[in-house]
């Protein structure tokens, strides 16, 4: 059971898509049958359906955030 999402470095590529819409991927989700892949949007939507089954989380949505100091 998945409890713990992982947040770093994304090395998820520009032609990494979302499995949902085609958008660029920022969120994968390791399941027993494999990755699936997810823009941010399609992330946080349909994270209640996949977060209970999910082996691990990599979230790297925060690099489509800039800090301006």
């Amino acid at each position: 059971m998945m409890n713990e999402t992982v947040i770093e470095e994304n090395p998820l590529k520009v032609s990494d898509r979302c499995d949902a819409c085609g958008a660029r991927a920022w969120v994968e989700v390791i399941m027993s049958s494999g990755p699936l892949l997810f823009c941010a949007h399609h992330g946080r939507e349909l994270k209640d359906s996949y977060i209970r089954t999910a082996l691990e989380v990599r979230d790297y949505s925060q690099g489509l955030y800039r800090e301006d100091s």
